[in-house]
């Protein structure tokens, strides 16, 4: 816990997200940004000097002099350099995904238990303003589809798309599903490289839940999208644009009734009128925030109160479970021929 009201910090690897959180720290109140770690001398230099704090080269410097971490190095990497910092009781916020497999996500969990340290996980889309406005509604998935594709972006390429993009939405269903027990079905096709770069999964749920997941980071266009249905309502969300509809079955009781009184001859007279006009659709309010910037408030704010982040690293660990539970079966087909 700091000292003071003023909560000292440091980024380490300052790569694509590094450079971000660095930007974020800079600019938030009560936070003073220490500095910004990465081995390549360069590299660290350039972004600490775009966030106005010093350039390091080995985090254990930093030991000591921070009260709170992002480490934002590659995922293979994640243990090994917040193990120190947890271990000196130094909270951290560790990019997503919390380690590149569930033995390794199980003993950061394990230091952290020990040491008594918070530790959070940077699943940044757990905050964006159309998941947020979801969780308001307190829906009770039954069938949840998902859609995160994008054009190939040279980063990531050591990690499958699982790893990559759908973990997002791992997570994300996950927290909607409130199960740990499932059975996994997946397809998917490596084309670039060793892993894959397309990937469809069929989660079932023990409570009755049936997810539908699709990644790729070989298309076009960018689109990410959850189409949500429960017994009392219809969501679907657009995190892009950071849009949404709701279909309530509350607010239209009176097209449900009528069609419960006519039989399926009664209906067919109606086969010219616009179904959609007759429906009471709602748009879902949504903020304006930057995901990222609310996920790393969230991550400060646990570590004034000291208590535990929304994102938890157990929460990190669910989704590194599920996600290799997916590759698992994409590798148990052989699309080699």
């Amino acid at each position: 816990m700091p000292k003071t009201n003023v909560i000292r910090t440091a980024v380490i690897g300052a790569g694509h997200m590094g450079k971000h959180h660095a930007r974020i720290y800079a600019q938030l109140p009560d936070v003073e940004l220490i500095a910004v770690c990465d081995l390549d001398e360069s590299r660290a230099s350039e972004i600490a000097r775009s966030a106005e704090t010093k350039p390091v080269t080995n985090h254990l410097d930093l030991i000591g002099k921070v009260d709170a971490v992002t480490i934002a190095v590659p995922t293979v990497h994640h243990a090994t350099v917040a193990e120190p910092f947890i271990k000196n009781n130094i909270p951290v916020l560790i990019e997503k995904p919390i380690a590149a497999d569930s033995t390794t996500a199980q003993k950061i969990i394990d230091w952290a238990t020990e040491s008594n340290t918070i530790v959070s996980v940077g699943h940044s889309e757990r905050f964006n303003p159309v998941v947020l406005a979801m969780n308001r509604m307190d829906v009770k998935p039954r069938f949840i589809e998902t859609e995160r594709v994008s054009p190939f972006t040279f980063r990531s390429a050591d990690i499958g798309v699982v790893f990559d993009m759908m973990i997002h939405d791992i997570d994300i269903v996950l927290n909607l599903v409130q199960s740990r027990n499932y059975k996994t079905h997946a397809v998917g096709v490596a084309v670039l490289g060793p892993h894959e770069d397309v990937a469809n999964a069929r989660i079932s749920f023990d409570n009755g839940c049936v997810v539908n997941l699709t990644a790729s980071r070989l298309a076009l266009k960018t689109h990410r999208r959850i189409r949500v249905f429960s017994p009392d309502a219809y969501l679907t969300m657009d995190y892009q644009n950071k849009t949404g509809l709701a279909v309530k079955k509350d607010a239209n009781l009176d097209l449900i009734r009528m069609a419960r009184e006519k039989d399926y001859k009664d209906l067919s007279q109606l086969s010219h009128t616009d179904f959609g006009k007759m429906l009471k659709v709602e748009p879902i309010r949504v903020t304006n925030v930057e995901p990222l910037t609310a996920e790393i408030e969230s991550f400060l704010n646990a570590v004034r109160t000291n208590t535990p982040p929304p994102v938890t690293a157990q929460d990190g660990l669910a989704a590194v479970q599920l996600a290799e539970s997916i590759v698992a079966a994409i590798n148990e087909r052989d699309w080699q021929l």
